[in-house]
């Protein structure tokens, strides 16, 4: 029996689509320069990384949004503030997933 063109491709891992994710959350240039604030500076406030970038608040608050959403970012209310850092495990997971696409 013969396999159909659906049935002979390869089917994407699980690991493919985390990639993809976690891809799609950095493809743009503002939110990895705020993931490497936060990496560099362990935490921070929004109003410190609004400081930092030549971004309006509110568009700085939508990137820590697609960041928070992909799980690439933590954010912990504190009062009237979010106080934003970068997830390690997140991270490192990143780092393993890009690894494999070389070996």
């Amino acid at each position: 029996m013969t396999q159909t063109r659906t049935e002979a491709r390869t089917p994407f891992t699980r690991a493919d689509e985390e990639l993809a994710l976690l891809a799609k959350a950095l493809a743009h240039p503002a939110r990895v320069a705020i993931l490497r604030v936060l990496t560099r500076r362990g935490e921070c406030v929004c109003g410190q990384i609004v400081d930092l970038m030549p971004l309006a608040q509110a568009t700085v608050s939508q990137h820590l949004k697609v960041l928070k959403d992909a799980g690439l970012v933590q954010g912990e209310i504190d009062g009237p503030r979010t106080c934003y850092c970068a997830h390690p495990a997140a991270l490192e997971r990143l780092q393993k997933l890009v690894g494999a696409l070389i070996d």
